[in-house]
């Protein structure tokens, strides 16, 4: 049985094809995590049984490896500080998880397949061999020298900033991200599974994914910050990366600023809006609905736990308090790169010891650095410059007993070492100038919140209080989260030294009542409470991949699915022209602008064709033609004067003619008109303060336009706008609405869904009888008053044999029930129909009045 993912692939090709395909899938399938085998009935061998996975991808796997000596074997163990290992406790009991990433180790070709297989088996992990070259392009080249810098808002002006854009490099990141989806590929079960991604390494690798499985469960991840517009504009790459993330089902961020500047991004550079439904926030792309999740990583309070209870950790604990006897601890943990804020922590300390002579020989600074993540001159020349800070602060205020008051501590420092540290520190300082999450201060305060075995060794009595001080910048992810945290500036020193300074000299109260209040939070938003959290809104993001029907659409890196309803269809010739020529009281409703005239067309004017073809429809007396417009009615009775038998409908209905020689008929009863006088000058207030936005007055309406404004402050304008006069007409007989770039007052009863109805009933009641045949073509928000309208009629009064055709113009979700892609194709649409006609002419007898006639007469 093929599996559902397959089935809007084979309902495209012909039977041919079905069988070439069938041909193609394999007979048996090696055994992967996640399907097993069980007993049938007729004894012979077991069914394939499938149980949902989770698929957690990251640039690297949560292992370690090294090679034994003594047998030169490959050795692998868990890497238990790894967030990506620690996140399944947060999946439902049982879950398969199999990881997918690479290997922080050489592995010769010869031995790949052995690794391979061992830890597939033995971790369930699946490894990406990367060559060495495209490693070095791929993770040094464009990641760590070049995304990583302008994600944390640093453009590289000059080599010593990052690298410039380089196209081998960003050749080289493509391709390892199809690797991985090749890997992916291999474990995946796109029915059933659930596949995470994480992290900027992998950011295209949506696309690989989406391209190869419509309906797949995909979620992403951003450890990182997401910088602002302003910034991520520059990537000569924006769009491919941009369209990466949307083709997920869930989007993670780790604060509102991030997905904020993300959605910034997606609004200026491809035209997307967002809102938000009962506390989600959704983007709507192509019909599908990419949520939106925000929610800080927390940490792994098992671990934790575990490590304060050692008594390994106690040992380290006194020897550490010996060494620091009777001076007061501020802790630094930061890894050693150019935006964790060293030097700016040293130069504030500094400046504390120079303001404070009384804590010169008290005060110990503990900076702890971690191994860089990369190399390069930027590295080298950060760990010069904190080098050179340190040496001078102790230099000037080192004193005797070989006090200095800048200690380092140089990485690879364990988790227990670090624990210990946490433990006899009075503050912690993070101090970075831009970080993405940083969980330095949660795993502080869980340790400084003790156990029986610190506290002995710490010397703790039963009436000491839990305190801890957290310092933190403003700038990373965890700043938000830590409401009792002093916040600081880095860029601002003497912010700094007063932070340093109110740590130290704060009462022991107050510190525990700022230890509490983020223990509370810690200690209850942990890493399990995280994973699962996004795991559970990735279910909910998925619920509907098999209540629509899904369409793949563009090349390359520029790929999506269109998702659509399942009865959704392409309008096809042999579909709409047998039931026109078998049909005799026809209606055809047209929309102008965007269905028979290109939006993107500045000079709006039809051509001769269009009109000699609009003519040519409406010369069938079995034809009621009409143009239903938003427009004014003078410029739409000035360019289709000479279609003496098309009727026109305007600004939404409002205004209708039936022929040119007929009068213009108002859809309401004559109203005044006197709310423009205070929806003008609101308009007046809003055009002035938003360049770009102008206001377009017809007779029965007034529009707001700010397709031209800039996207983000046009659409904040329109919010404000829709408010504004939403208060101020509140008691005038007018409707507010807001649509694609524009905010419209008009009267209300007025929109394209009465036309239908107004059209339909006349037809009835000249004729006897409903229309036969139902055309009807528009591309925007107000047509699909027509949609809703015709689907009403058909709900509440089925018209018998009638053949009705809603049909919007472009792929995309709609309450037609067809398509057509483009304009050009509506035109070719509409000559089949004409051709159809003037066959029928030829070879018919014509009625001696023709069908429209009778309705005006009718009217008249």
């Amino acid at each position: 049985m093929l599996p559902e993912s397959w089935k809007d692939q084979l309902s495209l090709v012909s039977a041919d094809d079905y069988q070439i395909m069938g041909n193609r899938i394999p007979n048996a399938v090696t055994k992967l995590p996640g399907l097993e085998t069980g007993d049938t009935d007729g004894g012979n061998g077991g069914a394939w049984v499938t149980k949902p996975k989770r698929i957690v991808v990251s640039n690297q796997l949560p292992l370690r490896a090294h090679r034994d000596i003594s047998s030169n074997k490959w050795c692998f163990e868990f890497d238990n500080d790894s967030l990506y290992l620690q996140l399944k406790d947060g999946f439902p009991p049982e879950t398969e998880v199999v990881y997918v990433g690479s290997l922080n180790a050489d592995v010769s070709p010869s031995e790949q397949e052995d690794v391979s297989q061992y830890l597939l088996e033995k971790f369930q992990c699946v490894p990406t061999f990367l060559p060495s070259d495209l490693l070095n392009k791929y993770y040094h080249g464009f990641c760590k020298h070049y995304l990583w810098p302008i994600f944390h808002y640093l453009l590289p002006m000059t080599q010593a900033q990052g690298s410039l854009f380089d196209r081998s490099n960003w050749k080289a990141y493509t391709k390892v991200n199809k690797i991985f989806a090749d890997k992916i590929s291999e474990v995946l079960n796109p029915d059933e599974d659930y596949v995470w991604i994480h992290d900027y390494h992998l950011m295209i690798l949506p696309t690989f994914l989406r391209k190869r499985f419509h309906r797949i469960k995909l979620g992403f991840f951003l450890h990182s910050p997401f910088p602002s517009s302003e910034i991520y504009r520059t990537l000569p790459v924006r769009d491919e990366i941009l369209k990466g993330f949307l083709n997920c089902d869930l989007i993670g961020f780790h604060t509102f600023d991030y997905a904020r500047h993300f959605l910034s991004c997606c609004s200026r550079m491809l035209g997307l809006d967002y809102e938000s439904k009962r506390g989600y926030i959704g983007l709507e792309y192509f019909g599908r609905t990419v949520s939106i999740k925000i929610l800080p990583v927390g940490i792994h309070m098992g671990q934790i736990e575990s490590i304060k209870v050692a008594e390994e950790t106690a040992e380290k604990v006194k020897g550490l308090r010996e060494r620091f006897k009777g001076k007061i601890v501020m802790l630094g943990v930061d890894d050693l790169d150019m935006f964790k804020g060293i030097s700016l922590k040293f130069w504030a300390m500094g400046q504390l010891l120079e303001q404070n002579k009384e804590l010169r020989g008290e005060v110990v600074l503990v900076q702890i650095t971690n191994p860089a993540r990369s190399s390069g001159k930027d590295v080298q020349d950060v760990e010069r410059q904190i080098h050179l800070i340190a040496d001078e602060v102790n230099n000037k205020f080192g004193g005797p007993g070989g006090y200095k008051p800048i200690v380092f501590v140089n990485g690879p420092v364990s988790t227990l070492d670090k624990v210990a540290y946490y433990a006899i520190s009075e503050c912690v300082v993070v101090n970075a100038v831009r970080d993405g999450m940083n969980l330095v201060p949660y795993k502080y305060t869980v340790t400084r919140q003790g156990s029986p075995v610190l506290d002995e060794a710490l010397g703790f009595g039963s009436d000491d209080v839990r305190k801890s001080v957290i310092i933190v910048s403003e700038f990373i992810g965890c700043s938000p989260s830590l409401s009792g945290a002093i916040r600081v500036n880095p860029w601002n020193i003497d912010a700094v030294t007063d932070a340093m300074s109110s740590a130290i000299t704060m009462s022991d109260r107050e510190k525990n009542l700022r230890h509490q209040k983020h223990h509370k939070y810690i200690s209850s938003h942990d890493v399990a409470y995280w994973s699962r959290s996004y795991d559970q809104d990735l279910q909910r993001a998925c619920k509907d991949h098999y209540n629509k029907r899904f369409w793949g659409v563009g090349l390359g890196l520029g790929f999506r699915v269109v998702a659509l309803d399942p009865n959704f269809r392409k309008l096809g010739v042999e579909t709409i022209v047998p039931a026109y020529k078998r049909t005799s009281s026809r209606l055809i409703l047209l929309d102008y602008d965007g269905t028979m005239m290109d939006q993107d067309t500045l000079d709006k004017k039809p051509s001769d064709d269009l009109i000699s073809l609009l003519n040519r429809l409406c010369d069938d007396p079995n034809n009621l033609v009409f143009i239903v417009s938003g427009r004014g009615k003078d410029p739409l009775s000035k360019w289709f004067g000479s279609c003496a038998n098309l009727g026109i409908s305007a600004e939404h209905g409002y205004f209708t003619r039936w022929n040119s020689d007929s009068p213009w008929e108002t859809s309401v009863l004559p109203t005044d008109l006197g709310w423009k006088k205070i929806a003008e000058p609101v308009m007046n207030h809003y055009t002035e303060a938003t360049d770009g936005s102008f206001i377009e007055e017809k007779e029965s309406a007034m529009v707001w336009h700010h397709q031209e404004a800039d996207p983000s402050f046009g659409s904040w304008q329109a919010k404000e706008l829709l408010d504004h006069l939403e208060s101020v007409l509140a008691n005038e007989p007018v409707v507010v609405k807001r649509g694609q770039h524009i905010v419209e007052v008009k009267p209300q009863g007025v929109s394209k869904g009465k036309v239908v109805e107004h059209l339909i009933a006349t037809m009835r009641n000249s004729k006897g009888k409903r229309p036969d045949f139902l055309l009807c073509i528009g591309d925007d928000r107000s047509d699909e008053d027509m949609f809703d309208s015709i689907v009403k009629h058909q709900d509440v009064s089925p018209i018998a044999f009638a053949e009705v055709f809603a049909c919007t113009v472009g792929q995309k979700p709609s309450k037609a029930k067809y398509y057509l892609d483009d304009t050009p194709m509506v035109i070719n649409m509409l000559e089949w129909l004409a051709s159809a006609s003037d066959k029928s002419k030829d070879g018919e007898q014509q009625s001696k009045f023709s069908f429209n006639r009778d309705i005006v007469e009718t009217k008249s």
